[in-house]
């Protein structure tokens, strides 16, 4: 699987998603502005000793991202998404989930374009805020891997 955070802002999330990444054998794609330096002492320690293992790479937008690979799924997780919930699509074993900055998601632009591909985590509505984003993503991540039998996962 693979995780793509665009544009994420705290360092102590990358961190922790990238330690999920590292534990379930995902890799982790960073797409645009970062919040943070990837050499941040709390990005680090987040990680832990499991960043050396980590399969990261770099783009300067989503375009790049989405141009090395044409022939890939991407899902794309949003609050504002409305429809299909992440329980309602059978993902495969190469497929992108895409997730927003915490403060303000994906852009409305690309949650347009693919409008089709985007999922929501079920929560109570009237609360100002979401899910933690290394949370949501660990959510989505585990259901995609529990469907395909937890591969290489003992």
């Amino acid at each position: 699987m693979h995780i793509v955070l665009v544009e994420p802002e705290i360092p102590q999330n990358t961190g922790n998603i990238a330690r999920t990444c590292v534990m379930t054998n995902s890799t982790l794609h960073l797409v645009g502005k970062l919040g943070f330096s990837l050499e941040d002492r709390y990005l680090r320690r987040a990680g832990l000793d499991y960043w050396k293992y980590l399969k990261l790479y770099r783009y300067a937008d989503f375009d790049e991202l989405r141009r090395s690979y044409p022939q890939n799924a991407f899902y794309f997780l949003s609050t504002r998404a409305r429809g299909k919930i992440y329980t309602d699509v059978r993902f495969g074993f190469e497929d992108f989930l895409v997730f927003g900055k915490e403060t303000a998601g994906l852009p409305d632009e690309m949650l347009e374009k693919w409008q089709d591909r985007c999922l929501r985590i079920p929560m109570v509505e009237g609360i100002p805020r979401s899910l933690n984003l290394a949370n949501s993503v660990a959510l989505v991540l585990y259901e995609a891997l529990r469907q395909q039998g937890f591969p290489g996962m003992a």
